[in-house]
Order: structure tokens, then C-alpha cells, then sequence
């Protein structure tokens, strides 16, 4: 746990949170400011800025509750759709530096955009450059 982080707290239940399930290593809870109705963020018990910081056991408790729930918001809330996201590190739009996963339910005609949408204006890349990429992250 951390002791400014805001997420810690929610878990520890030192501040409320709208709570809507939970693991033993990973809690669901409706997001403060939400993109729609349902909106949740899903997030590990354990204090981890990065998805590369947990370990891979916290990363299926996380994905494994991710699993469970994300249905069960679609259905309360009547979604078509929804769209799950993570923003992983400050440059990626990550505001709370404690590992979340967004749950956003979707309906048609929103006015939504899909996940391409976020990172701006797309590369324009050859093919050689992105075999050069898939090169570079399959051999790290």
C-alpha cells in the first residue's frame, strides 16, 4: 500500500469507493469521473505504479477479475458494447499512478471513438519498419 495513493486507499477502505466486486488480490470499483454510466476501474489490492511492476500472478488476479466483471457491467447498465483500456505510465494519459484498468461501457451511437483513437496522429510506417519493430520486441 501507499500512503498518498488514492487507489490504496479505496482498497483499504479508509475513503469510499463504489465497490461492485472483488478478489482476493484484485478489487472492481465505479470510476469518480465517469466516460459513461458503469464506467469501472479495475485494480490490484497491491500498490503497483506500472503494469510491468506486479508480477504475473498479479496480473491474472487483476485480468481474471477483469474477466468476471466487465460482462456483468455491460449487462447492468444495458451497454451494446464496451471498451477496456489501460493507461500504462504518465505519457500514455495515466493520472493515478497505481495499475487500473478501464471498463467503459459503450452504446451505439455514443459518439465514441474506437481504441485507434487515443494515441493522436498515426505513424506512417513501412512495411520494412514494422518488421523492424516486430524484430526488436520479439528479441528483447
Amino acid at each position: 500500500m501507499s500512503e498518498d495513493c488514492i487507489f490504496c486507499a479505496i482498497v483499504a477502505g479508509d475513503i469510499p469507493g463504489r465497490i461492485v466486486a472483488e478478489s482476493e488480490d484484485a478489487v472492481a470499483f465505479l470510476d469518480a469521473n465517469p466516460l459513461a454510466e458503469g464506467h469501472t476501474l479495475v485494480v490490484p489490492k497491491s500498490h503497483h505504479q506500472r503494469l510491468g511492476d506486479m508480477s504475473a500472478e498479479e496480473s491474472r488476479a487483476v485480468f481474471d477479475l477483469l474477466y468476471d466483471v466487465a460482462p456483468r457491467i455491460e449487462d447492468a447498465v444495458g451497454a451494446d458494447a464496451h471498451t477496456i483500456g489501460v493507461n500504462d505510465g504518465e505519457a500514455a494519459g495515466q493520472e493515478v499512478p497505481h495499475v487500473h484498468v478501464h471498463v467503459v461501457p459503450r452504446f451505439d451511437g455514443d459518439g465514441g471513438g474506437p481504441i485507434h483513437a487515443v494515441a493522436g496522429e498515426r505513424p506512417d510506417l513501412s512495411d520494412d519498419e514494422l518488421d523492424g519493430i516486430a524484430e526488436e520486441i520479439s528479441s528483447a
